[in-house]
C-alpha cells in the first residue's frame, strides 16, 4: 500500500523578521472578526526570484510557468560545505547522470539552522558560477536552495550576485531560496512544490514549499 508523506519545507514567517510586519486591521473585540495588514519583502523568507528580480526587462512572477514549480525532484546532498564556501561542478559531480532537461534540484546544505542569525545571510555557502553555467547546460528547470540567496548578499561581492542570478535566471531556471527542513527527507526523489502568489508585475514573491515522499506499507 502506498501512502503519502509531506514535509513542510518552508520557513514561518513572524512580525519582526527581516522584511515583515505584521499589523492588526480589524478585531474580534472591536468589529467582530480578525484581520492582519501584512507588509512582506518580495523575497522575505523561503521565496521564488522572478527574472525581473536582476534582469531589466525579465519575466515577472506572475508569469513564471507553473509546471517548472511543481513535479519531481531531486535532492543534492552537500552538508560538508564549509561556511563562506562555493558549491561546484565537482560538488555535483556524483549526481551528474542524473541530472538533465528539466530537473529540479534542492541542494541541502542544513543552513536553515542559522535562520534569523546573522551567519544566515553573511557566513552562506553559495552557488559558483561555474555551476551556474553547468546546470545552465544542463537546461534544469528549477533550483532551490536552504540560504537566504543563490549567491553571496555581501555589499564586497555585489558582482558575484549578480553575476550567478543572471546565469541562471536568463535561462529561465526557476529559482527558490530559502527552504528549510530538507534534512528531513528520506529519499532522494520525490514530488516539490513551490508556487509564487500571483503578483502582478512582481519580481518575487514568498512561497510555501513542500515535498511529498511516497512510502510503501
Amino acid at each position: 500500500m502506498m501512502k503519502q508523506r509531506i514535509i513542510d519545507l518552508s520557513l514561518p514567517l513572524f512580525d519582526g523578521m527581516r522584511g515583515v510586519k505584521f499589523e492588526p486591521y480589524t478585531t474580534i473585540a472591536t468589529i467582530g472578526y480578525n484581520t492582519t495588514s501584512l507588509h512582506l519583502y518580495s523575497h522575505a523568507g523561503t521565496h521564488m526570484d522572478a527574472p525581473l528580480h536582476f534582469l531589466a526587462a525579465g519575466g515577472t512572477i506572475d508569469h513564471v510557468p507553473l509546471n517548472k514549480c511543481i513535479g519531481p525532484a531531486r535532492l543534492i546532498k552537500l552538508q560538508h560545505k564549509e561556511p563562506n564556501s562555493l558549491i561546484t561542478v565537482e560538488d555535483i559531480a556524483p549526481y551528474a547522470d542524473k541530472i538533465g532537461p528539466g530537473a529540479r534540484l534542492l541542494l541541502r546544505t542544513d543552513w536553515d539552522i542559522h535562520a534569523n542569525q546573522p551567519a544566515y545571510r553573511d557566513d552562506m555557502p553559495r552557488v559558483s558560477a561555474e555551476l551556474a553555467h553547468w546546470l545552465v547546460e544542463q537546461e534544469i528547470a528549477l533550483l532551490g536552495v536552504q540560504t537566504p540567496s543563490v549567491a553571496s548578499v555581501r555589499s564586497e561581492q555585489k558582482a558575484e550576485l549578480t553575476e550567478v542570478h543572471q546565469i541562471l535566471l536568463r535561462a529561465e531556471i526557476v529559482i527558490v531560496e530559502g527552504l528549510a527542513n530538507l534534512s528531513q527527507l528520506r529519499r532522494e526523489t520525490f514530488t516539490f512544490i513551490a508556487l509564487p502568489l500571483k503578483i502582478s508585475g512582481g519580481d518575487g514573491s514568498p512561497v510555501r514549499a513542500v515535498a511529498i515522499e511516497e512510502e510503501v506499507f
